[in-house]
């Protein structure tokens, strides 16, 4: 009868295999392709591998599909298929094999276990979260139907993608064994900033992951550090696989340390925070696993030696008022509205004009300066260092945006935390304008991530190391793309991961108010409606016809003559904005004011 890995795992300690995709480079040579395409090209290798694990004693392998995701290889649905297919018969060869050998030496099987190896697949802003998921679903059909019954995600940063999956495959079969493993840095942070012990708790919360651990990213030194320093979750079965350390590249291949006896010392250490799952990650080979089964007594189960004090409770942490936030609060209750003033840096260094302009929002009654982040792809002055220096001199609250197209993780993480010692706690988060095409050969955009993504983001760092004086964030609200339904889901999941209030497109049509009226009665938020008063004949034509999701009603256009001097202008955009605020002010909470050209004179000219 087949022994479950559930059941066995109550009676001992199991030992995976180690990498795979840096040791097949290290056999195939320079050059090689991605490990997955041997699967079909190089099978002997893949079954070589895996039974080089098996003689070194790994009782669990994984099969060779960690990067089988359509965008990685480049693949066709039906070819992504077929190679996690020859994966999974790969891997059951090589065990069948080698029972086989055991036994025609005269010895008797072991218990060995194969895991379907499901790795992170690659977000970004353009691909939508239902196509990951979908094609997650995909992967573990595959997985399942070559009959495996253990399926391994790993390297993840987060749970999302992990949450979803699982439950599918123990809808599908509750009997399957379902692991997963997050990657993180030396001081215990995922690429998405989630700490290890809040992740590895939301992992062991989740009724079906029935294992959890940390593999890749840090070496094994880093990896006892870091597990010695948490709490670790109680319940569920742990694992660790660290990377044999930290490469350097030559000739574009990944090269390691050979520090087999340091690593093994470093996971016996390990193993005495209660883990009941063993191996190694990048760079480890089956010299590593050899040895770590000489170390381990895979006969006992997982004891726990020694773990950090528990503390009583949180100590309590003074939470310091947001100044914005706390303004928000008592306009409310007073009845007023938020006056927030958009500024666009210059395209140059000369910032004295955008000085100028904040300085008289401080008679305009304003509350607050948002700074946009190179709106339109094209590249303006830093919002952030911008933000820095108006506060200063304008002693005003501003808020920077961010966008998702220009920076990774990691330099956001940078710019939120420089921001935050200079006294930045408001920001709007947006995914941003994508770059424009006469630019895309010479210039990429980022887009690791959506707007939602960096939200969940910035609030893991609330939770963390901003605790004691948390930042304020809000989001962007088009209101007019879409049914309502699906917009105003956007913006639950938006104030799920820590949005705090919305701002809108500007507004022109009696439609779209109609349509900001609906949103908001559905959404408990605060909610800043765009107001931009055109200043011309052509601003008007050109916001009406060249801005993507701005609807400007021909009326509004008509009111605007070619021949109208600039101050006939101003007044009649300023006469519309009030006409517009008039029709809002039943439902909205404050105003978003974008501003022509930073015609901050126009502020004395609305009627509010």
């Amino acid at each position: 009868m087949e022994i479950r890995l559930k059941d066995y795992l109550q009676a001992h300690r199991v030992l995976t295999d180690g990498a795979m995709g840096t040791y097949y480079e290290r056999l195939a040579g320079p050059g090689s392709p991605v490990c997955e395409y041997a699967n079909r090209s190089d099978p002997e290798r893949i079954r070589a591998i895996h039974t080089a694990y098996l003689e070194a004693g790994a009782d669990l392998l994984r099969t060779n599909t960690f990067a089988a995701c359509r965008e990685i290889l480049n693949v066709t649905k039906q070819e992504q298929k077929e190679l996690i297919k020859m994966a999974c018969e790969a891997a059951k060869e090589a065990v069948l094999a080698y029972q086989e050998s055991l036994r025609a030496a005269g010895g008797k099987e072991r218990p060995v276990f194969i895991a379907g190896d499901i790795g992170p697949i690659p977000e970004n802003a353009a691909v939508r979260e239902e196509e990951v998921l979908a094609e997650y679903r995909q992967i573990a059909d595959c997985l399942l139907d070559c009959g495996l019954n253990i399926i391994w995600f790993e390297t993840f940063s987060g749970m999302d993608g992990i949450r979803e999956t699982a439950a599918y495959i123990k809808k599908r079969n509750p009997e399957v064994f379902v692991m997963a493993e997050f990657c993180v840095d030396k001081y215990g942070y995922t690429r998405l900033g989630h700490r290890a012990d809040r992740l590895l708790a939301k992992a062991a919360a989740c009724e079906d992951i029935d294992a959890c651990g940390l593999n890749c990213g840090i070496g094994s030194g880093h990896m006892e550090k870091v597990l010695g320093q948490m709490r670790l979750p109680e319940g569920i079965c742990l694992a660790a696989a660290p990377n044999a350390g930290y490469p350097e590249r030559l000739q574009s291949r990944m090269n390691f340390v050979n520090n087999i006896r340091y690593f093994c010392d470093n996971m016996e250490a390990a193993a005495g925070f209660g883990l009941s799952i063993l191996g190694g990650c990048c760079g480890t080979t089956p010299s590593y696993i050899e040895e770590l089964a000489k170390r381990i007594d895979k006969n006992r189960p997982a004891v726990r030696h020694r773990q950090p004090e528990m503390e009583a409770g949180e100590k309590p942490v003074t939470i310091k008022e947001n100044a914005f936030a706390a303004l928000m609060e008592e306009k409310k209750r007073c009845g007023h509205k938020i006056i927030a003033v958009e500024l666009d840096p210059p395209y140059d260094a000369k910032d004295g004009k955008l000085i100028e302009s904040a300085l008289a929002l401080k008679t305009s009654g304003a509350d607050i300066i948002t700074i946009a982040d190179s709106p339109m792809g094209r590249s303006r002055i830093d919002p952030i260092l911008t933000g820095v220096k108006l506060s200063s001199i304008t002693k005003l609250p501003v808020m920077p945006h961010i966008a998702c197209r220009d920076r990774n993780v990691i330099a956001v993480r940078s710019q939120f935390l420089g921001a935050y010692v200079n006294g930045i706690r408001n920001f709007l988060i947006v995914t941003g304008d994508p770059v424009p095409s006469e630019s895309r050969r010479s210039v990429t955009g980022v887009f690791d991530y959506n707007s939602i993504r960096l939200m969940q983001f910035l609030k893991e760092m609330n939770e963390d190391v901003f605790r004691e004086d948390p930042i304020i964030y809000g989001g962007a609200l088009n209101y007019g793309t879409g049914r309502i339904d699906k917009i105003v889901e956007r913006m639950e999941r938006k104030i799920e991961a820590g949005a705090k209030y919305f701002l809108t497109q500007p507004v022109y049509s009696d439609e779209d108010i109609e349509r900001l009226y609906q949103i908001r009665s559905r959404v408990d938020t605060r909610l800043l409606c765009g107001i931009m008063p055109l200043v011309s004949f052509r601003n008007a034509n050109f916001i009406k016809n060249e801005i993507a999701g701005v609807h400007v009603p021909d009326e509004i256009v008509a009111r605007y003559r070619p021949d109208m001097d600039r101050e006939e202008a101003e007044q009649t955009g300023a006469a519309i904005a009030g006409e517009i605020i008039q029709k809002l002010k039943n439902f909205a909470d404050g105003y978003y004011f974008m501003l022509p050209f930073n015609r901050v004179s126009l502020m004395d000219k609305i009627t509010l």
